[in-house]
């Protein structure tokens, strides 16, 4: 980190862990000093009642760094700017806080559709709404022939409520724009003054197919602010209880892309190899979802004394029929054309928000937080990371097929070196302030806590890579038609509850 934007934090104030704190000058200075830093990445920006926070991440760097500034009369510098996945925490921090980006690119509403009793819920002195809720404003695509086509916020089967806004010209897609908070639920106002182990619960639920991955990086972060280590049987297990919730989520991927494609068989059988795995985990832990299992100081409960067995014989049942299933899909020549061209995302735009997990690697990206940040368990046992240049919906497709076939013998590597021990440790109750970082099955998960004096939670932000997956769902809509929206929307499988805090 030699750049003008990494010198710029570095030479502030430091708080511990990463953290700096900067003047309102210093911060003003920031935008212009990160344009001439492109390889370093926003992951989150953030407010907690009384500073703005911004976490950056530089491939070369072994953690993020996190800059904070006070803000003064409710105004303070956008990063937007200079990094256009600042636009929508810009946004969130309006709705929430009331206070400004100045000089952002995107000021309209986003959270807040006009439904709620007051305005900036977060702020010391919410002033109440008065007059009729604001009618969304989407921005504008002309053209001859170019015409809007709405879909949601209802969505159908079991799909996230969402506003999608299409301007089309004919079935070509001229822009596509998403509007989201219809899942807000106020989670930075449940959690604040909170004990962790009470809040847990809450993170855990923020998106309920990444709740391994919310719950160890909000444990991580109340750990390391609080410096203590959980047990080492517990590091390994939450290895585990990672990389089963990451190969549950891929098998539901492929088969999800099977079948919008039009392709029942595959969908059928990997759902039901899936049925397999939530089976062996709620039998070896307790829950299909894995859910509440991870918590601060270690976790909840040990492994089944057969959990182990039952977990190998699934994995092996897996490892055993997802070659044929592959070599099926692979040679499916329908299949390989709807899925080859379509959707693809540019490089320089992946690179740009910073993407992780399977979009970025799709998209030539050499990033994994498993390897990249060396945290435990997988600095003793690293992934591999396999990539693609294609950045389309079939070679997104052909990565998690690739990581479930490596992530199956690190299970097992895991599940071997297993220690014995403990599960858990208590928290002591005493101030800290802290952020973790874990890779989920859609990339890299940030969390960020500040605990006050008797160990309550003074503030957390819990990041999904879902907000910046968004903006480049949006951008790979682009010139495709509408009948191949559910593809290239499952292909990136962003969360809408995961950004809704």
């Amino acid at each position: 980190m030699t750049g003008p934007a990494s010198r710029l934090i570095l030479s502030a104030a430091p708080r511990g862990d990463g953290a700096f704190t900067l003047d309102a000058g210093a911060w003003a200075a920031l935008p212009a000093a990160l344009r001439q830093e492109p390889e370093l990445a926003l992951m989150a920006l953030w407010a907690d009642g009384a500073r703005v926070h911004a976490a950056f991440r530089s491939l070369a760097a072994p953690a993020p760094v996190i800059a904070s500034c006070a803000v003064e009369g409710g105004r303070f510098a956008a990063l937007s700017p200079a990094r256009p996945g600042a636009a929508w925490f810009e946004r969130a921090i309006a709705d929430l806080w009331g206070w400004q980006a100045e000089g952002g690119s995107d000021a309209r509403p986003w959270l807040d559709h006009g439904r709620w009793a007051m305005r900036a819920p977060l702020s010391p002195a919410p002033p109440p709404r008065i007059g009729e809720p604001p009618q969304p404003v989407f921005l504008p695509a002309e053209g001859e022939g170019v015409h809007q086509f709405p879909l949601g916020p209802v969505m159908g089967s079991l799909g996230e409520p969402a506003h999608h806004r299409f301007h089309v010209l004919g079935e070509t897609i001229v822009r596509l724009e998403v509007l989201l908070g219809y899942t807000h639920k106020g989670l930075q106002g449940l959690w604040r003054g909170q004990p962790p182990l009470r809040a847990a619960p809450l993170v855990a639920r923020i998106s309920g197919d990444s709740t391994v991955a919310h719950s160890w990086a909000f444990a991580g972060a109340v750990e390391r602010a609080l410096g203590i280590e959980p047990p080492p049987r517990a590091i390994a297990l939450r290895g585990v209880l990672a990389e089963l919730e990451r190969l549950t989520n891929h098998l539901r991927d492929i088969g999800a892309l099977s079948g919008e494609a039009g392709f029942a068989w595959p969908q059928a059988r990997l759902g039901a190899l899936c049925e397999v795995l939530l089976r062996a985990s709620e039998a070896a832990f307790g829950h299909r979802l894995l859910m509440d299992r991870i918590i601060p100081g270690g976790l909840a409960a040990d492994i089944a004394l057969d959990g182990r067995e039952g977990l190998r014989a699934a994995l092996r049942l897996v490892a055993a029929e997802l070659p044929a299933l592959r070599d099926v899909m692979e040679e499916h020549a329908s299949l390989q054309d709807r899925l080859s061209g379509c959707g693809v995302l540019r490089p320089e735009w992946a690179a740009l928000l910073g993407a992780g997990g399977i979009v970025g690697r799709a998209a030539g990206r050499d990033v994994d937080a498993r390897r990249d940040l060396a945290y435990a368990p997988y600095d003793q046992h690293p992934p591999a990371v396999p990539r693609a240049s294609a950045s389309d919906v079939e070679a997104r497709l052909a990565l998690r097929l690739e990581e479930i076939l490596a992530g199956i013998p690190l299970i097992e590597a895991l599940l071997e070196a297993l220690p014995p021990g403990e599960v858990s440790t208590p928290l002591p109750a005493r101030a800290g302030e802290a952020s973790f970082t874990v890779e989920g099955f859609r990339g890299d998960v940030f969390c960020w806590v500040a605990l006050d004096e008797a160990g309550l939670l003074a503030g957390c932000f819990p990041r999904d890579p879902s907000w910046l997956l968004w903006p480049l769902l949006e951008a790979s809509m682009e010139n495709n038609i509408l009948a191949d929206l559910p593809l290239i929307a499952r292909s990136f499988n962003a969360s809408v509850s995961g950004v809704d805090l």
